[in-house]
């Protein structure tokens, strides 16, 4: 919305070729609140504050006039295509006729777009009431012809009669456009509009039952007005909308079909600008788009730093949860998830893409559960928290009137990586990512189908695409955490590839097959190929512990490789034995969050000589003794 409505009044000469239709004296009679005669034909732009025509605040009016003569179609040009609404008076049968003919056309051959107000002036020369109607009339079908004309007023001049309503009219129809709202030809709200306030309708409808009732509506106009309705002005609404649709008004309240035809009644009305006032409280743009500061408000991440949900966030995705698993079974069906993201355009295309739901908890029905709803939000946050930030936005979130949505999100303190191992301490994080690297065959994909409770599949299924799976970690102590396990699949090498892939990363997880002898070979050849990952902690794990173990074909066996690296010996796990999954879970959150456990010992940092100080000091003493013999031969000396 402009901080700045540019309104240019244009007309033509009338038959009189020395009187016009009155712009000039419009202009003068609003301005001075008097009609004053023999004025200038063309007068000087002035500025009007918002205050004297009480449509919007902090908004300008400048009010441009033109003339029409040929010798000024040059600066008649440059004025309309700067306009953002045109008042285009007319006062009487000639240049009514002129309107469809010459102006309306004009205007779309300078590829001008905007609103138009029809203004049939000088009305006090109509003595006849009976034919200022028919003027008006007459303009009818040429406001359905013309889609851009917004209204169409009387007025006087002369007689101060509807002066302030026809420029009223104007910064209304920029402030409050009708274009986007309504087809007059359909006699119908657009559907972008439907859209906009099936979308409110949804987030005003607290209890999700279908219906606002009184409270609702009364925090509806608390929230866009900031004035409360009273009993009489509840059920005054609900007489307007039960004449036009009785069923859409029950005991229960005012249904989503009645909240469209009320705001489709204040269109047909011209009370457009509360349907616009709705819109604006939700941030809606003259495009009827939530605006980008909206979905995308500034928020800084610091280099180093991740992005975590907040305790408000986090509270949340927790009473939405529960307000949309209407069964109580503890899980969110396909249904309830289609219902609960009516109001923004879709899932989040990266829960589609990683083919949500499976990568997080749900329950033997296939149901997200409330666990598995708040691991999938903490995992896209820690990935991308703009889109977090959007779907704040279109699911309701009311933060401050400072934070806004930001105010469900936290950053975390930075945390730096270094050539040696890391300084003892822990990361200030809720939220790790582990990469599970291995030979094909160790185990991987059974690693993140347990960490899911789903059960184990012993057939072989090698993974082509990246698999993904997220779920929390009850620490020792019982702080939980979440953990994202990613297998990378075909997209391996570009990954250990990428620094900016391998800076996300918190904690790598090395698995092999503690029964066949040649998979942790693979380990051994990885971590030579990319050198990069001896600065990431690190976790080795001998899975398929349940089998015969086997000596492993490697010039060092996995216990004195790792002790080599000043790492733990691998932990035997099997998908099998939930007590070593559930210790392995543990361990690679314990190693993220102290990395410095568990990041490799590289090569030593170099230390000073012993022998360089011994030199330094005996240099030094003999220097001295040097010194102090000269000084006493010196002082010796005739």
């Amino acid at each position: 919305m402009s901080s700045d409505v540019r309104l240019v009044l244009c007309g033509d000469e009338g038959n009189d070729a020395v009187i016009g239709v009155g712009k000039s004296s419009l202009i003068t009679s609003f301005v001075k609140e008097t009609f004053v005669p023999n004025i200038q034909s063309v007068l000087p732009p002035i500025s009007i504050p918002s205050e004297f025509i009480s449509v919007a605040n902090n908004l300008t009016m400048s009010i441009v006039d033109t003339s029409s003569r040929p010798q000024d179609r040059q600066s008649l040009n440059r004025e309309i295509r700067r306009a953002n609404v045109i008042l285009l008076v007319y006062s009487d049968h000639y240049t009514s006729e002129r309107i469809p003919l010459f102006w309306l056309p004009y205007f779309r051959s300078l590829g001008v777009n905007v609103p138009v107000v029809l203004c049939a002036n000088k009305c006090d020369l109509v003595v006849d009431t009976d034919s200022a109607e028919v003027i008006l009339d007459e303009m009818i079908p040429i406001m359905e012809e013309f889609k851009e004309i917004e209204s169409c007023i009387r007025s006087s001049a002369k007689e101060q009669y509807n002066v302030n309503q026809a420029f009223y009219l104007c910064e209304k129809a920029v402030i409050h456009p009708i274009a986007p709202l309504f087809d007059s030809k359909e006699q119908n709200l657009k559907p972008p509009a439907v859209a906009a306030l099936q979308r409110i309708f949804f987030l005003c409808d607290k209890d999700q039952d279908g219906f606002l009732n009184d409270k609702e509506m009364n925090d509806l106009q608390l929230k866009c007005f900031n004035k409360s309705l009273d009993p009489f002005d509840h059920q005054e609404i609900k007489s307007i909308i039960y004449k036009t649709d009785a069923g859409s008004v029950t005991e229960e309240g005012i249904s989503q079909e009645g909240f469209i035809a009320l705001n489709k009644i204040f269109a047909l009305k011209g009370r457009h600008e509360t349907t616009w006032g709705i819109l604006r409280t939700f941030h809606y743009t003259d495009s009827l788009s939530l605006s980008d500061k909206f979905l995308y408000p500034r928020f800084d991440v610091p280099q180093y730093s991740s992005v975590e949900l907040s305790p408000a966030g986090y509270r949340f995705f927790v009473d939405l949860f529960l307000l949309f698993d209407k069964d109580n079974d503890g899980g969110l069906n396909s249904i309830e998830l289609n219902s609960l993201f009516a109001p923004t355009p879709e899932i989040p295309a990266s829960w589609t893409k990683s083919q949500f739901p499976t990568t997080t908890l749900c329950n033997e029905e296939g149901h997200v559960t409330l666990q598995g709803w708040l691991a999938q939000w903490s995992m896209t946050t820690f990935q991308d928290h703009k889109t977090t930030l959007a779907y704040l936005a279109w699911l309701g979130f009311e933060g401050s009137e400072r934070g806004g949505t930001t105010d469900a999100l936290k950053v975390t303190k930075p945390r730096r990586r270094r050539k040696t191992r890391p300084k003892p301490g822990k990361v200030d994080r809720n939220v790790f990512s582990c990469y599970v690297l291995g030979a094909p065959d160790s185990g991987k994909s059974a690693i993140l189908d347990r960490f899911l409770n789903r059960p184990f599949y012993p057939l072989y299924m090698p993974t082509i695409k990246p698999r993904i799976a997220v779920n929390s970690v009850e620490m020792q102590g019982g702080k939980q955490c979440y953990m994202i396990l990613e297998e990378l699949g075909e997209l391996e090498p570009a990954v250990l590839d990428n620094p900016t892939k391998l800076d996300e990363c918190d904690v790598i997880c090395y698995t092999y097959d503690s029964s066949n002898p040649d998979s942790f070979q693979h380990i051994v050849d990885l971590r030579s190929k990319y050198p990069q990952l001896d600065r990431l902690p690190a976790v080795f794990a001998a899975l398929k512990a349940d089998l015969d173990k086997q000596q492993q074909r490697s010039d060092q066996q996995p216990d004195t490789y790792t002790r080599e690296l000043g790492l733990s010996a691998p932990l035997h796990v099997s998908a099998t034995w939930t007590s070593s999954l559930s210790e392995l879970f543990v361990q690679l959150a314990e190693a993220a969050q102290n990395p410095s456990t568990a990041t490799p010992i590289l090569e030593p940092e170099e230390k000073e000589s012993p022998v360089m100080p011994m030199i330094l000091a005996s240099s030094a003493v003999a220097i001295v003794v040097a010194t102090v013999a000269w000084m006493f031969r010196t002082s010796r000396e005739p």
